[in-house]
């Protein structure tokens, strides 16, 4: 059995994938009475992305694999990028750039409150191609009947809650935008930058699928999961709001460190996340946040 997780990064999340697919593999193997197969995992990320880091951790990960769930696995680093075969272009979509190069709707690094119709639109329609190029490619890798299960972040179809990625990534914007005003950040940097990512809803995801015709939906679900990664309660409200910002901090940080840095420079990245981290933190006190997260489970036609 083969499993893939494209875009693993190096942080403290990247094998968690691992051991929920071997702890459910081993749960559903001794279900069946039957032995577990062997499961090759491919890490896949940006060759900038720390897979020494990875491949360090690969010892302590396996004491703690409990014995007794234990199924046979090997795991390899794959990096690539995001172009070709592993994932669409990342670009900025057409239109978002004036003939001189400049983005059109400054000061948003992503689709914020203020963002006029066509800026969603364009994000919308580069999302719906990136998308249905993902799932050309998948169907020419997969066996005939062969399966996939995709999880990512989504959004609501109507609702602006308190968890919207419009939020998670418009108080990194705040926090860029006070830097600029002491001096700290060149406006002309902010101006010219956005983060390359679309969260959609069910049905525009549902909507391509379909339109590709290439796979079967054999089920879709959605769910919500807090901001902060150390918070498993189902509670409204946020016990320690300073705890859970920082902690929200780290894990974006760890997936938007290099966009940031390769873009504004390395030195301004512990400031800036420091002031994130006061943002989250404020925000928290509206209450709890959560992801929007889509599953989908696909099966090849033909």
């Amino acid at each position: 059995m083969v499993a893939a997780d494209l875009g693993c990064s190096s942080g403290p999340n990247t094998l968690l994938m691992v051991s929920e697919v071997i702890k459910t593999v081993a749960d559903q193997c001794k279900k069946a009475g039957r032995p577990p197969p062997d499961l090759q995992f491919f890490l896949n990320d940006l060759p900038t992305n720390d897979f020494n880091n990875i491949f360090r951790s690969l010892e302590w990960f396996e004491q703690k694999m409990d014995k007794k769930t234990f199924v046979p696995y090997y795991i390899a680093g794959l990096p690539g990028s995001f172009y070709g075969r592993l994932f669409p272009p990342r670009s900025i979509p057409e239109g978002l750039k004036s003939k001189t190069g400049t983005l059109l709707d400054e000061g948003n690094i992503y689709i914020g409150e203020t963002s006029p119709p066509w800026v969603v639109n364009l994000f919308a329609q580069e999302f719906k191609n990136g998308f249905s190029n993902f799932l050309n490619f998948r169907h020419e890798e997969l066996a005939s009947g062969g399966q996939m299960v995709l999880t990512f972040l989504g959004s609501e179809e109507k609702n602006l809650s308190i968890g919207d990625e419009r939020y998670i990534w418009g108080l990194l914007q705040d926090a860029l935008h006070d830097m600029v005003s002491e001096g700290l950040v060149e406006r002309e940097k902010l101006y010219c930058f956005k983060v390359p990512m679309y969260t959609p809803s069910m049905a525009e995801v549902k909507e391509v699928i379909q339109k590709g015709g290439l796979f079967d939906i054999s089920r879709m679900q959605y769910f919500e999961s807090n901001w902060d990664p150390f918070d498993d309660s189902c509670d409204d409200f946020v016990l320690d709001n300073l705890q859970s910002g920082a902690n929200v901090a780290k894990c974006i940080r760890a997936v938007a460190e290099p966009l940031i840095s390769s873009h504004f420079g390395e030195g301004i990245l512990d400031e800036l996340f420091s002031r994130y981290a006061n943002n989250i933190a404020r925000h928290l006190l509206k209450g709890k946040a959560k992801y929007h997260v889509l599953v989908f489970a696909l099966k090849r036609k033909g």
